[in-house]
């Protein structure tokens, strides 16, 4: 059955299980990316709205202050997604038990909607990219352009897609930043072709020759960097290895040219 939307994972050491060493939980890649009344607004206006984005953005707006007033008010309130009711946690104890906000907390519960629920089921397929590194820097996945594969096997003179978080070569050009191919004794081959993509997710590089194409040969990929997701560089270069050893094979001499 094909799914309408993919979320995508990284999974992450699970902290609640420090006696199982290989347990993980799942963070989604893109729950970061809050959107607001303006994306909403914006997206009904792209859906055909005769009004203008200002006027659905001030409708949006009131909405969620009834919505917010009733909540406070102590009343359940519920959209076409989520239903959100009030509660107050903690236990009242005695013969005359009175609230203490030491011991109790107000706060809500917001439950998906019959529909939403159903939406999950039928149209939410998932993809794990990977293990989540310490800082979130990752290398996710190495895709061989030239044939498609993500096993492990990487074409000489061929684009790989290395795809990640926090993964950008920054500053391109530094001594000692880059993208290396490291054999099994210690030695390193750097990628020298101009990158085609260096973005933060996403990085398309050219593989160097490699000293040795014997099947058996493996190499670990291996990025060092100073990126940073604030303006200002890191100090010290992170190193972020592949965890999946690289197979070197030949390009085809036809492909070569």
């Amino acid at each position: 059955m094909s799914r309408k939307y993919t979320w995508k994972v990284w999974l992450r050491p699970n902290m609640m299980t420090k006696e199982v060493h290989n347990d993980y939980t799942a963070d989604v890649s893109t729950a970061g990316e809050t959107k607001h009344n303006a994306d909403i607004a914006k997206a009904i206006k792209e859906e055909g709205s005769d009004l203008q984005i200002e006027t659905l953005v001030d409708v949006l707006n009131r909405g969620d202050r009834w919505k917010r007033r009733y909540l406070l008010e102590g009343s359940s309130v519920q959209d076409e997604n989520i239903h959100i009711k009030p509660r107050v946690t903690g236990s009242f104890v005695g013969a005359d038990p009175r609230f203490d906000s030491g011991k109790h907390k107000v706060t809500f519960d917001a439950i998906a909607v019959s529909e939403l629920r159903k939406a999950l089921d039928d149209e939410i397929s998932v993809e794990v990219l990977g293990k989540k590194a310490d800082g979130g820097s990752i290398i996710g996945l190495v895709t061989d352009v030239t044939t498609g594969k993500t096993d492990g096997t990487v074409t000489i003179g061929g684009d790989i897609i290395i795809t990640g978080d926090k993964i950008r070569i920054d500053p391109v050009g530094e001594s000692g930043l880059g993208i290396f191919f490291v054999d099994a004794g210690g030695s390193e081959t750097p990628v020298t072709h101009v990158l085609t993509q260096n973005d933060p997710k996403r990085i398309i590089c050219r593989v160097p020759a490699l000293t040795s194409t014997l099947l058996d040969a493996e190499y670990t990929l291996k990025i060092v960097t100073r990126f940073s997701t604030s303006a200002v560089l890191l100090k010290t270069p992170r190193t972020i290895i592949y965890e999946l050893p690289l197979k070197p094979l030949t390009l085809p001499a036809e492909e070569a040219q």
